[in-house]
């Protein structure tokens, strides 16, 4: 059934993507690339694409929960009524800023809305693993609110900043046509053959991550360079969001997920850090970004974004067998990798100004 529920996810956000881009097109939601000198395309391509991976997310999972076969355990229809209004917030938001270029005190607006969502409709680990064994309890420390329940208040502020965190990665990392929804869809299987081995079983994470990888996997075909359809703002932040909501409603998967995503994660801070340097808001776009940096070192966009979807995959199968101290280990050889590489890239661009 699992396999069933990829290819039928997978055809219909194939076909979905055709009919939105034409819908982008007629609504003239363009992303025009002679508007931003950072834009590497040549030609105007629609924007909004996100919206078909969102409908076709949430129309397998609403015939998967019509058959009352799974939903009951580890995810239940209230965890999902979650994400579909957090993800509902996000395409609002999206196609606004896509239509209207929205100003960043307005855009950011969305997101949290959508990361409160996920905090009100109960998702999220009270408990998580320890790399030096046990668990760690998150739940300690809660404050009873009248009319609006519990909130347990280490466990939803880390819900929170990784939420946030994980759909603006997904949002700075779109800058290269296939490389958002190639990564994403590596970790949303990750999870999903996480959560078929025997020690971790959880068949309603599985069905949502294979129906995720699905539908990003059918935008994809679209998606590849060169791009007849891009995720637009609130595509790129659903990615981030969905895939982090993944890594939570599996009982805390973050490790896992974040071997898959270390390196556009550890890029990101990087970016951060030298904008916060030069002096820069940290929300204007530069080409500081990994990705940007190998395609001016002299490699393709096929090439960049190949390169990345096997750094992603290589750690995100190594997550298959690595305890959780491990995990630990490999991210912060990760982060001694991204460290060294910003030096290397802050040094040959200061010699190419020279």
């Amino acid at each position: 059934m699992y396999l069933a529920y990829f290819f039928i996810s997978f055809l219909l956000c194939l076909i979905l993507t055709g009919i939105v881009a034409i819908l982008m097109r007629k609504l003239d939601v363009i992303d025009r690339a002679k508007k931003d000198e950072r834009k590497i395309h040549k030609n105007s391509v629609p924007l909004g694409g996100g919206l078909a991976i969102f409908v076709s997310f949430f129309v397998v999972i609403a015939f998967i929960l019509s058959t009352g076969r799974y939903f009951e355990i580890d995810v239940v229809p209230r965890n999902i009524l979650g994400l579909f209004v957090g993800g509902l917030i996000l395409m609002i938001g999206g196609l606004l800023d896509d239509k209207y270029v929205l100003r960043p005190r307005y855009q950011i607006l969305f997101p949290v809305l959508a990361a409160l969502c996920i905090i009100a409709f109960g998702i999220g680990p009270h408990v998580i693993t320890s790399p030096w064994g046990g668990i760690i309890d998150l739940s300690k420390w809660k404050i009873t609110v009248d009319g609006l329940g519990t909130l347990v208040v280490v466990a939803d502020s880390l819900v929170f900043l990784w939420l946030m965190g994980m759909m603006f990665t997904t949002k700075f990392l779109d800058g290269l046509d296939g490389l958002v929804s190639g990564i994403v869809s590596i970790g949303a299987l990750i999870i999903f053959f996480l959560s078929i081995q025997k020690q971790w079983y959880q068949p309603d994470v599985a069905v949502l991550s294979i129906v995720f990888a699905g539908t990003v996997l059918g935008f994809l075909v679209w998606n590849w360079h060169p791009a007849k359809i891009f995720l637009g703002e609130g595509g790129s932040l659903f990615a981030g969001f969905m895939l982090a909501s993944l890594a939570i409603v599996s009982g805390g998967k973050i490790a896992t997920t974040l071997l898959v995503m270390a390196v556009p994660v550890l890029d990101v801070v990087r970016v951060i850090v030298r904008r916060i340097q030069k002096r820069k808001p940290v929300y204007v776009g530069d080409n500081e970004h990994l990705h940007f940096q190998l395609l001016e070192s002299g490699m393709s966009q096929k090439q960049t974004v190949i390169l990345l979807y096997a750094i992603a995959l290589l750690f995100g199968i190594s997550a298959l067998f690595l305890q959780s101290k491990q995990k630990l280990i490999a991210l912060v050889f990760l982060f001694i990798l991204m460290l060294l590489v910003g030096i290397y890239f802050s040094k040959r661009n200061g010699q190419g100004k020279e």
